[in-house]
């Protein structure tokens, strides 16, 4: 009888663990299920003379974005950018940005925090029934928990996969209290700003903010990136009176967290997924090593799209105002 018990008890270990191991969903699954709701977002001044660009996540159906805010705020006035476009997933990205950013919407920022570099866009004139992201709220993401990011980092492809883990948890990230955050050894690069970062449920966790990447000395630093905790962004949405994200909000407690209020001006500058200020160790001085340059032309440079997207805009304006003209001869 007790031998009996004890293999049904085992059974049951083991359907459990099945059932566990069956909801954790491999890294070309998550992408399937979540990559079409990450789009890419660029803003750029009326003269077309500065820009940025970065990923963003739609959490609600009607239109809404979440990204960073050093992605729509242009760091000379501290106000978001006069022109804001943002660029919905293709059916399959091929390499060739005139294709892949061919289903472009108009944005607008609604809320934004400088202190926790988290914002909040609209769509204008979205299509209906967009996919979304759902925004986990749950505070169990534990170091080692497999993670994945996706987003668009220059010099490589858009919409690319990148895998790894969560490797530390940091609060009040830079000083910036309640802003706590994942560190993660995904590859991020710059271009990959204001992008989500998945568990294994394909559920946001992070917003990715910012890497290190060169120390003091000039040693290379790699894989060491922060994502802002999804439970952090959250709850700031919530003080926007916005609502909750998406229907697909995890149900666990939120967690509870010190968010900064939008200020008018801003701080200083947030991390861009640039280099992290490290500490200088103490010991002996090591030489300088600069990190090899890539002679090879890569898939895209985020500087040029923006300002091949700047510059179509501005000739676009001109010839607007030149039948505008015409009209009123007439």
């Amino acid at each position: 009888m007790r031998f009996m018990m004890g293999m049904s008890l085992l059974a049951l270990v083991f359907l459990w663990s099945d059932g566990a191991a069956g909801r954790e969903l491999s890294p070309r699954e998550i992408y399937e299920q979540v990559s079409p709701a990450v789009v890419m977002v660029m803003g750029h001044s009326d003269g077309g003379k500065s820009g940025s660009g970065g990923t963003g996540s739609i959490i609600r159906a009607d239109g809404l974005v979440l990204t960073n805010a050093h992605v729509v705020i242009e760091e000379r006035t501290g106000k978001p950018y006069p022109r804001l476009s943002v660029f919905l997933k293709p059916a399959r990205v091929t390499g060739d940005p005139k294709s892949d950013l061919s289903r472009m919407l108009r944005a607008k920022v609604v809320a934004y925090s400088t202190p926790l570099d988290v914002a909040l866009l609209t769509l204008e004139g979205p299509p209906s029934s967009l996919p979304v992201v759902a925004l986990s709220e749950s505070t169990q993401g534990r170091i080692g928990d497999r993670v994945v990011a996706i987003g668009h980092p220059e010099q490589g492809g858009l919409w690319t996969l990148t895998t790894g883990v969560i490797s530390a948890e940091v609060d009040n990230f830079n000083g910036v209290k309640g802003k706590h955050v994942l560190q993660t050894e995904t590859g991020l690069n710059r271009g990959n700003s204001g992008g989500p970062l998945l568990d294994g449920e394909g559920h946001m966790v992070g917003v990715n903010t910012a890497i290190a990447r060169v120390a003091p000395d000039g040693l290379p630093i790699a894989g060491i990136s922060f994502s802002i905790k999804s439970s952090v962004a959250a709850q700031w949405i919530r003080e926007q009176g916005l609502g909750p994200p998406s229907a697909g909000t995890a149900a666990a407690p939120p967690a509870q967290t010190n968010a900064s209020a939008d200020v008018p001006a801003p701080p200083p500058a947030q991390p861009r997924l640039k280099p992290v200020p490290q500490p200088k160790a103490d010991g002996p001085v090591k030489p300088t090593v600069k990190p090899p340059v890539a002679a090879q032309p890569r898939p895209y440079n985020l500087d040029q799209l923006i300002s091949d997207r700047a510059k179509a805009e501005a000739d676009l304006d001109d010839m607007m105002a030149e039948m505008r003209g015409r009209m009123k001869g007439r």
